[in-house]
């Protein structure tokens, strides 16, 4: 068997959720990854214009940014050919394109395991927001034109979410019961995966592509995500909080590993306060200007 190509990417999208912070978060992300001699490692530029990213364009902000972006996301994969692809991110729009190519790749044995409080599944009539209807685009249900570029769409019976709160869905969120998807609840995850265990048996999922957004984090266990912010209240968060700790990640994905072939691993939303607000305090001082 010939040896399996990996491909890291690091991509500082922050568009998605138009917040320049998760620019910073990728690139201090990317010296975080345990490091590796065998896989490649591309850093995919993006812009840095506030104004454009800030601008709606058919009801989404920053979206020829965007789509320009993650066709050349696309672009680095078609020619690299990788058979994994770690990417490092960013919101969570930077899985859009990858797991556009890894389904490309792998068809309907892929599996897309997708770790976060939210479902990100929304469409330009609820949200502005690329990184609230990433999952949307992936199923050929989101905006029409990200909907488009995907030219690999999943089923809903290839998604299953993971930490999942079920019962904070907004009305942006309703499309997980509309069209049955899959998911398991953070105490559905307390201490065993057999809930993910038994989605792969069940659709024959032989590859995996796993979503990890830091958000499906419990600020108690995990400090670098935006409910942790500090001198903030997480009771005052505006939307669902994570409740998973990192050694329960570690061991779902222990577990589905013995199962499906990883082929795909984004991890996004990196919010590291301390290194975000010295950063900021820094370029108030003169020397560094």
């Amino acid at each position: 068997m010939s040896e399996q190509r990996t491909v890291r990417l690091i991509l500082p999208q922050w568009q998605g959720g138009v917040n320049p912070d998760y620019l910073f978060g990728a690139e201090l992300l990317a010296q975080v990854l345990p490091p590796d001699d065998q896989a490649e490692t591309i850093h995919v530029p993006v812009s840095t214009n506030l104004a454009a990213s800030q601008t709606a364009t058919d009801g989404v902000a920053g979206k020829p940014v965007l789509l320009q972006q993650m066709a050349e996301t696309k672009s680095i994969l078609d020619v690299k050919q990788p058979d994994r692809v770690i990417t490092a991110g960013g919101d969570c729009s930077i899985s859009e394109a990858p797991f556009d190519y890894l389904s490309g790749k792998y068809g309907e044995r892929l599996g897309v395991l997708w770790l976060d409080v939210h479902p990100d599944i929304a469409d330009p009539s609820t949200s502005q927001h690329v990184h609230e209807m990433v999952v949307a685009n992936l199923l050929g249900k989101g905006d029409p034109d990200f909907s488009k570029a995907v030219a690999n769409p999943i089923l809903p019976r290839q998604l299953m979410y993971g930490g999942l709160d079920h019962a904070a869905l907004r009305p942006m969120d309703q499309a997980v019961d509309a069209l049955g998807i899959r998911y398991a609840t953070p105490e559905d995850l307390a201490s065993d995966s057999q809930s993910i265990l038994d989605w792969l048996a069940a659709e024959q999922l032989t590859h995996l592509a796993v979503h990890f957004d830091l958000d499906v984090l419990t600020p108690a266990d995990f400090r670098s995500i935006l409910p942790a912010q500090p001198h903030t209240a997480v009771s005052d968060f505006g939307a669902a909080v994570g409740q998973m700790a990192l050694r329960q990640i570690v061991r779902v994905m222990h577990d589905v590993s013995q199962h499906a072939d990883i082929v795909g691993f984004s991890i996004a939303e990196h919010m590291p306060w301390d290194a975000i607000n010295l950063r900021h305090a820094l370029r108030e001082i003169a020397i560094f200007k």
